[in-house]
């Protein structure tokens, strides 16, 4: 019987909402939870074990630590789980996913599969090392800048049936990054490698590694961001994105703008800044009747608009601002290094996922545009 490890963070992702950029720290994730947040993982890992579940055809053994760190998603999704290991206390850490990957590696899994964000990568990495054992990643997490998540929670399940049924072979070495988030908070962006993982080698069903921008795209980003704020208009509000595009776009208009955070700008100006999903969707019924747009851009490498760095931007406000309100704006020379794979969306909620698809206009150059095609599955 082939088996899975099976390791949840159970506070991945839950500041991306609320606006806090991570989860790193037990002051973070306590504010977190005062702003209302909504771990990201519980929900995401059940969508990929009951994709394994109703899709591979044989028994397989689920291997999970406790409670909130896989016992749970794996009963829900219908599986009667073998659970190791203990919890030391209420609130899980950045130790328990280590002894918790240690432990699966001893026993020998097939597969270890883990929900969480880049810093969960780097505990399974503190765990095994480059030891040649297959893992996979479900992405959950604020900030995923490294190469062994899979696309989206259901991409994640089918890669892990076509890996037990042996159509995916081969493991592929994949690049673990991680950022300091209290820098990225200030809007500075210090990715580094950490080290490598073996992931099953299926490059449409993994996200790549994000890409930084290099300086030759410095002039097609001036000429961009320039023909973005001529035509931004003084009656619309426009909920801008996160990312070094559309801070460039708030810097033509002689604004401010938050690197990493979303801002609200109304006659050309800034009116909330670093905005949260909740102070978004607030805004919005303060202003009834208000023509709204949403500027957003792609993330270099990886092809995401949405479910990357962006999660204030939650179902709730991409349906308040409407889908054909929805401008995508990125340089030629980053969507020319996609090489011609589709953008993706993985919001957390299938149904939008669906809606977002199909060909979307995206802004490239001053009067320049594509059309791009916009997936949630490879």
């Amino acid at each position: 019987m082939k088996s899975i490890g099976l390791i949840v963070n159970p506070i991945a992702g839950i500041g991306g909402r609320v606006g806090l950029k991570g989860s790193d720290g037990i002051e973070t994730i306590e504010l977190a939870r005062k702003l209302g947040a909504i771990p990201e993982s519980p929900a995401k890992t059940l969508i990929t074990l009951t994709w394994i579940k109703n899709n591979f055809g044989k028994d397989v053994r689920i291997v999970a630590y406790p409670g909130s760190m896989g016992e749970i998603e794996a009963i829900e999704a219908g599986f009667t789980p073998e659970i190791i290991g203990k919890l030391n206390s209420k609130e899980t850490t950045a130790d328990d996913t280590i002894q918790a990957a240690r432990e699966m590696k001893k026993i020998g899994v097939d597969l270890i599969l883990f929900a969480g964000g880049d810093g969960t990568a780097r505990n399974i990495f503190d765990a095994i090392g480059e030891e040649k054992i297959g893992v996979l990643g479900i992405p959950t997490g604020c900030k995923i800048h490294s190469a062994v998540y899979a696309i989206n929670p259901k991409t994640a399940g089918d890669l892990v049936v076509q890996y037990l049924e042996g159509k995916v072979k081969d493991l592929k070495i994949s690049e673990v990054m991680d950022i300091d988030e209290d820098a990225f908070r200030d809007n500075i962006v210090t990715a580094k490698l950490y080290g490598y993982l073996h992931v099953p080698n299926e490059r449409r069903l993994v996200q790549n590694m994000k890409s930084g921008r290099g300086y030759s795209e410095e002039g097609a980003l001036e000429q961009l961001s320039s023909y973005m704020a001529d035509i931004m208009e003084p009656d619309t509000l426009y909920v801008v994105g996160t990312g070094s595009t559309t801070k460039k776009i708030l810097d033509q208009l002689d604004e401010n703008g938050t690197l990493l955070g979303v801002d609200l700008v109304y006659g050309r100006k800034i009116v909330a800044k670093d905005v949260n999903e909740q102070g978004i969707l607030d805004y919005l019924s303060e202003k009834p009747g208000t023509k709204v747009k949403m500027i957003v851009t792609v993330i270099g490498g990886q092809g995401y608009i949405f479910g990357r760095g962006n999660q204030q931007l939650s179902p709730k406000v991409i349906r308040s601002v409407g889908l054909d309100n929805i401008i995508i704006a990125a340089s030629k020379p980053k969507m020319l290094s996609l090489f011609g794979k589709s953008l993706l969306v993985d919001t957390g909620d299938e149904e939008l996922n669906s809606e977002l698809t199909g060909y979307r206009r995206v802004y490239v150059g001053y009067e320049d545009s594509i059309m791009f095609k916009v997936t949630n599955m490879p």
